[in-house]
Order: structure tokens, then sequence, then C-alpha cells
């Protein structure tokens, strides 16, 4: 019976940390939880969720992945607790480490999620951070198998802001070999340091393509994403964004010049109209929901790895 790995890093805080063989075990791994195949309990286990980023399926998916490994969680939110209120990180980290056995956090600056991982004798996951969304990838790259059995010969085209997400599908593409092309305005590029370290990873660089032309990048793509133009930290910014952005929502007009086996992909919530358009969301091709779901079993899988 498969059974989980430990991994070879103790945190999971960027794609980077895990290696193309781990990523395709918590795949499988996943896999075999969402088909009812696998029951591993992690009994007395405890998961500390800190949000200091709004979240719904984030944190339902977590809490869900841990209630069904038997374990339970406890939701620091900053507004009731004393993170809020501005302790150190070193002081939060070095506590919660000997109530919880792992921490999945979801904030602004990466730097302060390495802080807590320095400071935490447990792993520190990242939940989401502006630089990082590694676990919601990990949910897409198994939506991306389930429907083409493996990653030979995909495309992924990614359109709209080089944020986050953007980011981590490069990343954890380059661990897959998997051809990603990011298509954005100018000046919302991918974070160039993430670029730099994928152009190690591949083998063969021109299966990172950065474009400024939606419609090209789409033209013989296998997977067509989406996410919000504005995040989290970005409502200031949100109307000369959706200026910028005119051009690059997902509609039957993009989506008819991708591969005819084309799925649609949003990690949610969707500004329905905006990124994409009604039609395509709730459209045969999206695999939307079944993606959402996935968090649930990708973090299951991971979770499972970080606790054994």
């Amino acid at each position: 019976m498969l059974k989980p790995n430990k991994l070879g890093n103790k945190n999971f805080l960027s794609s980077l940390d895990i290696s193309t063989e781990e990523l395709f075990h918590i795949l499988e791994l996943a896999k075999n939880f969402k088909n009812k195949v696998l029951n591993i309990e992690f009994k007395r286990k405890v998961l500390g969720l800190i949000f200091n980023k709004s979240s719904t399926r984030t944190r339902v998916s977590f809490q869900v992945a841990m209630s069904r490994l038997g374990g339970t969680t406890i939701d620091l939110n900053p507004e009731t607790s004393q993170i809020g209120r501005g302790e150190p990180i070193k002081d939060t980290a070095r506590v919660l480490s000997r109530y919880c056995d792992v921490i999945a956090i979801r904030t602004f600056n990466q730097t302060d999620l390495e802080e807590y991982s320095k400071w935490s004798a447990k792993p520190v996951i990242n939940a989401l951070t502006d630089l990082e969304h590694p676990c919601q990838v990990l949910a897409d790259f198994l939506t991306i198998k389930e429907e083409f059995i493996d990653f030979k010969n995909v495309v992924l085209t990614f359109i709209g802001d080089g944020n986050n997400v953007a980011n981590s599908l490069i990343l954890c593409g380059a661990l897959l070999g998997v051809e990603v092309r990011i298509a954005c305005p100018k000046g919302y590029e991918p974070n160039s340091f993430v670029i730099k370290k994928a152009l190690e990873i591949y083998e063969d660089k021109n299966l990172l393509k950065i474009t400024n032309d939606p419609h090209n990048a789409v033209v013989g793509a296998n997977v067509l994403y989406t996410d919000v133009w504005s995040s989290m930290g970005e409502e200031k910014f949100k109307e000369n964004k959706d200026k910028d952005f005119n051009g690059f929502t997902i509609d039957k007009n993009l989506v008819n010049k991708a591969n005819k086996d084309a799925i649609i992909l949003h990690c949610l919530p969707a500004y329905r109209s905006k990124e994409i358009t009604d039609e395509v969301i709730d459209s045969s091709k999206s695999r939307i929901f079944d993606q959402a779901e996935n968090r649930m079993h990708a973090q299951q899988a991971l979770l499972a790895c970080l606790l054994s």
C-alpha cells in the first residue's frame, strides 16, 4: 500500500522546497485519498492556522484535510489573539510549535513566513503569501493530471497578473517539465527571481514563455488559467489595473483559439465578466470546481508527508 514519504525539507514555504519526485509522490497520494483507497490517521495531531488574509477555500480545505487524517485544527485568528497585537513572530512561533504539530500560515510577506519557520520546531506551510501560493498549484497540477493522465506535451497558459499563483505555476511547471506561458500586460510580469530559479530547473528553457499577447499565448494550449486582477491588499490599484488588463479576459473568443481539448482553471474567488466570463466559467470545459475540491486532497497528502 502506498504510504506517505517524509519530505526532504521540514517546511513547505515554496514550490522549490520539494523535488520532482516528491511532487509526483504528493500528487499520487492525493489521488489515492480522493479515490478513498488510502486511509491514514494521525490521531491527536494538531494543525494551527494563522490567517492574516481572509480565506474560504484555503481555510476549509485545510480543516477538512486535517480532520480526514484524524487530527484537529485550531484557528489562530489574529484579531482575537496576541498575534494581531504585535507579539514578535519569534515568540509566537516558539510557543505554537510546543502546542501544534504543523502550522499553516496565510499572510502578506514571504519574509514573515521564513521568520516563522526559523523559530518553529514544527513544519510550517505556506498557505499563501504575496510571492507564492504553492498549495494552490499542487491542486492545479492534480487537476491537470486527472484530465491528461500525465504532463507530456501539456501547455499551460496563465492569463492575468504575474502574481503569487503565476509564480508558483512557473516553479511547479519547471519541476514537472510542463510548458508554461504567462500572458500579462507590460509591467505586470512575474517575479524576476522566480523566473531565474525556474530557468535553472528547466532542462528546456524554451518551455517558459512570458508574453504580453494573450491571443498568441493561448494557441496550442491545453490549459487556460486565470486569477483575479487585483489581489488582497491591492484594492487601491483596482481601477487602474482594470484598465491595464483590458483585453486579458478569458472569453469564448480566447478559448476557441486554444486546443479543442483545452480545460479552464481559476483558483477562485472569481470576478465574473472581468478576468473570466460567465459563459466560460460555467462551460463544459471548466474544471474550476474540481480544482477547488482538489485543494483538500492535495493538502491532505502534503500534511501526511509533513507529519510522517
